[in-house]
C-alpha cells in the first residue's frame, strides 16, 4: 500500500510545484508500467497538469509531467528520501552514455525531488533507452524503453484537456495527428506521417567554438546522428546543446577537433521594410544542386503570419531544406534565420487566392536572446557598406552547413 500511496501522491504533486489539493486522474495514460492521466487544482477546478509514473527496482519512482503552461517536469520519489521542503539539489543525467544534462531539482515534499526539464532534454529523454542519474554519491540507472510513447501521450493529454476540458478526458495514448498550419516550416521535402528516411535543413556557425544555429523543427524527427557539412567537405556528427520550440531555434555543437576560422556575424540593428536580403541554404537537397543555393529579395513586412512580431516577411524564394539557413543584409551580416513559407495550397482553400513568394524569417532579437541564454560567444556587427551578392555567398560558404539526419516523420511534424 505504501508504494501505491506514494505513486498517487507523486502524480498529484509533481505537476504543480508542490501545491496541495490536486484531484484526478481524469482520463488515462497506461503504457507499459507507466500509469497516469490529467489532474486538476482541487481549489479552483482548473486543469493543472498531466503526469505519468512508474516504479523501479532501485526503489525510486520516476514521474514525468507537463503542466497547463506547457512546462515539463521530471521527479524522483522514494519512501527512503528525507528532504527538507524547499531543499535544492543538482542532478546530472546521462542518456545512452552520450547526451548529458544537469537538472536543478527542488524538494516540494520530503520524499520527492522535482526538476524542470528543458525541451532539448525532453526530446533526448523521449528517444533514449537508458538514463543514468547522479546526485552526490548516488548513481541510479533507469530503463527508458517506454518513455517515447509516454511523452507523446502526456503532450496529447495536455493539449486535449486544454482544448476540450477535463470532462472529456479519455485514453490519452491515442494520439491524433494535428492539422497543418498555413505557415508550413521548410525543413525537408513533404513526408507522409511515419515515413522513415533522411531529413535535411541548413545551419550556420556562430562562434569560433563551433556552435551552429538551425531551426528546432529541422532536428525534431531525428533518431540517428545529426550531421553537418560545409559545401564540398566531409560530414561531422553534431551534438544538440539546446533547443527552443517556441522560437523554433536549436543550437548544435561541432566536435572539438573541428576548426572554424570564419563564422557568421549577427546584425546589431533592426531591419526595415524594403531592405534587401539574401537567403543562402541547401533547398531540396538530393533534387537540386548539392552546392549552396542563393536567392535575393526584400523585407516585405516587419511581422510574420498573423502579425507574428518575432518574424520578418521576405520575398527571397525559399524551399524545403532552406530552414535554419542564414538571411543576410547587403553588408553580409546575419539579419534573420529562414524558417517557413506560406502554404499556397492551404491558402487557396481558405481564401480562394493563389499566394506567391511569401516567406518568413526569425528576427535576430530572438536569436540573440537564445544565444545569450546558451552562453554562446557570438559576435555582432554594424552594417557597413554593401557587398555584391556573389561576395556574400562566397563568405557564407565557410560557415553555412547542410544539416542532415535519419529519422521517422512524426504525425504532427511541420517540416
Amino acid at each position: 500500500m505504501w508504494l501505491k500511496s506514494l505513486i498517487i501522491a507523486s502524480l498529484l504533486q509533481v505537476g504543480i510545484a508542490g501545491a496541495a489539493n490536486a484531484a484526478g486522474p481524469f482520463g488515462s495514460v497506461n503504457i507499459g508500467n507507466w500509469i497516469g492521466g490529467a489532474f486538476s487544482n482541487d481549489q479552483t477546478g482548473a486543469f493543472s497538469h498531466c503526469a505519468a509514473t512508474t516504479p523501479y527496482a532501485n526503489g525510486v519512482i520516476l514521474v514525468v509531467s507537463q503542466n497547463s503552461a506547457g512546462t515539463w517536469s521530471l521527479a524522483f520519489a522514494s519512501p527512503s528520501y528525507r528532504f527538507n521542503k524547499g531543499e535544492n539539489a543538482a542532478i546530472d543525467v546521462t542518456f545512452d552514455g552520450r547526451e548529458q544534462a544537469r537538472l536543478y531539482a527542488t524538494a516540494y515534499q520530503s520524499n520527492m525531488l522535482t526538476a524542470i526539464m528543458p525541451l532539448n532534454v525532453v526530446r533526448t529523454f523521449q528517444k533514449a533507452s537508458l538514463m543514468v542519474a547522479t546526485a552526490g554519491r548516488a548513481v541510479l540507472n533507469f530503463d527508458l524503453t517506454s518513455t517515447g510513447p509516454v511523452i507523446a501521450a502526456l503532450a496529447n493529454c495536455a493539449s486535449k484537456v486544454k482544448a476540450d476540458g477535463l470532462d472529456k478526458a479519455g485514453d490519452f495514448t491515442k494520439v491524433a495527428a494535428k492539422p497543418a498550419v498555413a505557415g508550413d516550416k521548410q525543413g525537408a521535402p513533404p513526408a507522409k506521417p511515419g515515413r522513415t528516411g533522411t531529413f535535411t535543413g541548413t545551419g550556420f556557425v556562430v562562434s569560433p567554438n563551433g556552435h551552429i544555429v538551425t531551426n528546432s523543427h529541422v532536428i525534431d524527427s531525428c533518431t540517428g546522428d545529426i550531421k553537418g557539412n560545409l559545401a564540398g567537405e566531409a560530414a561531422m556528427v553534431l551534438r544538440v546543446v539546446s533547443s527552443d520550440a517556441t522560437n523554433d531555434l536549436a543550437l548544435l555543437q561541432a566536435p572539438a577537433t573541428a576548426a572554424f576560422k570564419d563564422f557568421a556575424k549577427i546584425r546589431d540593428r533592426s531591419m526595415h521594410s524594403g531592405d534587401s536580403v539574401v537567403a543562402i541554404g541547401f533547398p531540396l537537397h538530393g533534387y537540386l544542386s548539392s552546392d549552396l543555393t542563393v536567392t535575393t529579395g526584400i523585407v516585405s513586412s516587419l511581422s510574420g503570419f498573423r502579425n507574428h512580431t518575432g518574424r520578418l516577411q521576405i520575398s527571397a524564394a525559399i524551399q524545403a531544406g532552406n530552414s535554419g539557413g542564414p538571411l543576410f543584409d547587403l553588408s553580409g551580416q546575419v539579419a534573420g534565420i529562414v524558417v517557413a513559407k506560406l502554404n499556397a495550397l492551404r491558402m487557396i482553400k481558405e481564401t480562394g487566392q493563389l499566394t506567391e513568394n511569401i516567406n518568413f524569417a526569425i528576427k535576430t532579437g530572438a536569436l540573440r536572446d537564445f544565444l545569450d541564454n546558451s552562453v554562446v560567444p557570438y559576435q555582432t556587427a554594424e552594417p557597413k557598406g554593401e557587398l555584391k551578392t556573389a561576395d556574400i555567398a562566397a563568405n557564407a560558404r565557410a560557415y553555412t552547413m547542410l544539416i542532415s539526419c535519419t529519422g521517422t516523420e512524426q504525425a504532427d511534424a511541420k517540416r
